[in-house]
């Protein structure tokens, strides 16, 4: 129990640290990519406002805005700016056909691949995008459709660079709170796994302390009925103590099975045992008017504890029997699927809950909040059912479809 409570917070912090610094590396490269995605909008919008075509082949330093810059945004061109970028300009007529291409501020392209990815960006519909690591824009004129094309491998490959080293760095220091957790966590559950080992060791010794008046009370109302014969009173006190002899010993029980100590393991034929432990249930069945099917998959052998599973069948048929209506059905399957053996135990109930139901398994629950004592039972059964199926590296839930009737369920590694 403490094993597992100590990988679920470690897990809860490892989940919640993933998603923090997901969030916060999608929110830092988004907004490093949105910026040079504006920047070379601006850019191409500088170009594009070049209305000129004699104007827009001629050097950098020639060009002349004029009345077309905007005060107090930073242009484009300004200073040594305009010597960085490397862009071509391809205009395409409404056939489709290439009329100019402008490849003065570039030596890698071809005027064949310029017209290419001029044609390929139109073929898009797209006013603006990326095609590879060129920014375009396309521009209505008079004469056609011009397609600028602004090279941002730079910026792209600087891009690039920071999102990996951003990943790399968060799942390096992803790893390092992985090894910090794994090893303080233990210090962190340790109140816990001593308040825990505390309360297994009171609750096994007060068993046994408890033993002892319980045998001297039932003695002493067994000689007193000699003496007075029977009576309500001395019926009632034998029934109390027997119900808590029981309480006494399911708590010991439950104690010993939660111990990190396995139980000793043998291969025995679970198929047999469930059909003995099953079987006697079929004639109390009928007296409660109540009908039991048992459907046992034969030869299905199990490595485990072959008293603690007697135990376990028979917890579960009781807790069906207790809990099912007059002329309800009980049925009990057991079948190997797999590499994994299931034992089911479903029985109709009244107002059962729909979906998970496995709040049954907590110590002292009862599903009838009035806690009555009718069904002879204190809460226990199932979480000794729980111990004695983990106790085997099993699990164990249960669930209700319609909440008509309640199905629980041990599944075993074969």
């Amino acid at each position: 129990m403490i094993r597992k409570l100590r990988w679920k917070f470690i897990g809860a912090a490892m989940l919640s640290l993933l998603l923090v610094l997901g969030a916060v590396i999608a929110i830092i490269n988004v907004l490093n990519y949105r910026n040079l995605v504006r920047e070379a909008d601006e850019a191409l919008s500088m170009l594009a406002e070049i209305n000129n075509p004699v104007q827009f082949h001629t050097e950098p330093d020639a060009w002349d805005l004029g009345e077309d810059r905007v005060p107090g945004r930073r242009h484009a061109f300004d200073g040594e700016r305009q010597y960085q970028m490397r862009f071509f300009s391809v205009t395409l007529s409404e056939t489709g056909e290439a009329t100019d291409v402008n490849l003065r501020s570039i030596v890698t392209v071809d005027e064949e691949t310029a017209v290419s990815m001029a044609l390929e960006a139109q073929s898009k519909g797209r006013e603006k995008g990326f095609s590879g690591n060129y920014r375009y824009l396309s521009v209505q004129q008079e004469t056609g459709t011009r397609w600028i094309f602004l090279n941002r491998e730079p910026e792209l490959s600087t891009f690039r660079m920071f999102l990996w080293t951003s990943c790399i760095i968060s799942l390096a220091g992803f790893a390092m709170v992985f090894l910090l957790l794994a090893l303080f966590s233990s210090r962190i559950v340790r109140p816990i796994a001593q308040s825990y080992e505390k309360q297994k060791q009171f609750i096994t010794d007060a068993g046994h302390e408890l033993k002892t008046p319980i045998t001297i009370i039932r003695a002493d109302a067994d000689v007193i009925e000699e003496d007075l014969g029977k009576n309500e009173w001395l019926s009632d006190i034998r029934m109390q103590t027997d119900r808590l002899g029981t309480l006494t010993n399911d708590l010991i029980y439950l104690s010993r099975m939660e111990e990190s100590a396995r139980p000793s393991m043998l291969d025995f034929p679970l198929s047999d045992v469930v059909q003995e432990e099953a079987t006697p249930f079929s004639a109390i069945a009928r007296t409660q008017n109540k009908s039991l099917s048992l459907e046992i998959q034969p030869r299905i052998t199990l490595h485990g504890d072959e008293k603690a599973v007697r135990k376990l069948v028979s917890i579960l048929l009781d807790n069906a029997m207790k809990y099912s209506p007059e002329q309800g059905e009980i049925a009990l399957t057991l079948k190997q699927t797999g590499k994994q053996i299931r034992l089911n135990v479903t029985n109709t109930a009244n107002n059962v809950g729909k979906g998970s139901a496995d709040q049954l398994f907590d110590r002292f629950y009862r599903a009838d909040a009035s806690r009555n004592s009718e069904t002879g039972g204190f809460g226990l059964g199932l979480s000794i059912a729980k111990a004695v199926v983990e106790a085997h590296k099993g699990r164990i839930h249960a669930w209700s479809t319609d909440g008509s009737a309640l199905t629980v369920e041990a599944v075993f590694p074969e």
